[in-house]
């Protein structure tokens, strides 16, 4: 009886209206920001448009691709092996690795890439062979260490330091019966890390990862301090010649913005490819959302 009374009750959605208030707000701020956004004629947007797909601009964005790029290619590679070595039994392997994250952490980015500039001033050459005994082979350090060169070795060698805690976080999060059911088949302790850990450690590896990526390609602007003709430093040389600067930051920040939106896009759907097999369901991709709200 009580059942039948309680169908018969009217439903009542619940009002939201904070939520409604606060939308409000953020569409007035939005509209606000839109009409001086528009209306400022300093912001010469029609010399953000003469730019934006200028020859120089183009190359400045290609080279902060390759040199992020590459930066992170060195930093996972680092991270890798120093996650690996953070975790032996070794204590002397396991003590590196640890006074290599310690040091690299605990330095300004800023100060490394400037370190690696001007090391050459104080090295007389690069030598390969005996250590403390004769040499194969030698060059001059300014030969080696460029302009782009200290800027892919400080850019590198410090995202290594936080790539090895990524690894290492993510080699932690896989159970440990995995490690110990592949060693009862036989498998060495690298295949095992290799072929069960690392890929299962992947779902944890991912998304940080991807931040760390879009973090470099935003990080790579200070090696403008070292006159490296990437996006940054492009935009400052042309601002200062043509007396434009805010119309210049302008262009480059949505340059930035578009080629982070690219790593984004890959980000999910790196993520959706290593969710396999721990989800019963797979998110659904920004084109079947669509095409499902097309279908409606």
């Amino acid at each position: 009886m009580n059942e039948e009374r309680a169908a018969d009750l009217p439903v009542v959605p619940v009002r939201h209206p904070g939520r409604w208030i606060a939308a409000v707000v953020l569409l007035v701020l939005a509209a606000m920001l839109g009409h001086w956004v528009v209306a400022t004629k300093k912001l010469r947007w029609d010399v953000v448009g003469q730019y934006l797909f200028d020859p120089t601009i183009v190359d400045a964005a290609k080279r902060t691709l390759i040199l992020t790029a590459l930066a992170m290619l060195i930093g996972v590679t680092l991270g890798v092996l120093l996650a690996i070595m953070r975790l032996s039994a070794n204590p002397i392997l396991s003590a590196a690795a640890w006074a290599y994250v310690w040091f690299f952490r605990g330095t300004p980015v800023l100060v490394q890439v400037l370190f690696w500039y001007n090391l050459p001033a104080v090295l007389k050459s690069l030598s390969i062979g005996v250590p403390f005994g004769p040499s194969w082979f030698a060059t001059d350090p300014k030969t080696v260490i460029t302009q782009f060169g200290a800027a892919l070795l400080g850019l590198g060698l410090n995202e290594g330091a936080y790539m090895s805690e990524i690894v290492r976080a993510g080699i932690l999060s896989v159970d440990e019966g995995q490690t110990e059911a592949a060693q009862a088949v036989g498998m060495t302790r690298m295949l095992t890390m290799r072929r069960v850990v690392l890929p299962q450690a992947m779902r944890v590896i991912i998304p940080p990862t991807g931040n760390e990526t879009i973090s470099m390609l935003k990080t790579t602007s200070i090696v403008s301090v070292i006159g490296y003709a990437e996006l940054a430093f492009t935009a400052q040389i042309i601002g200062s010649r043509t007396f434009q600067v805010i119309p210049l930051f302008i262009t480059i920040s949505l340059w930035y913005l578009a080629m982070t939106s690219v790593l984004t896009v890959g980000q999910y759907y790196l993520e959706r490819y290593f969710a396999r097999g721990a989800l019963r369901a797979l998110p659904l991709t920004p084109g079947q959302r669509l095409r499902g709200l097309v279908a409606r």
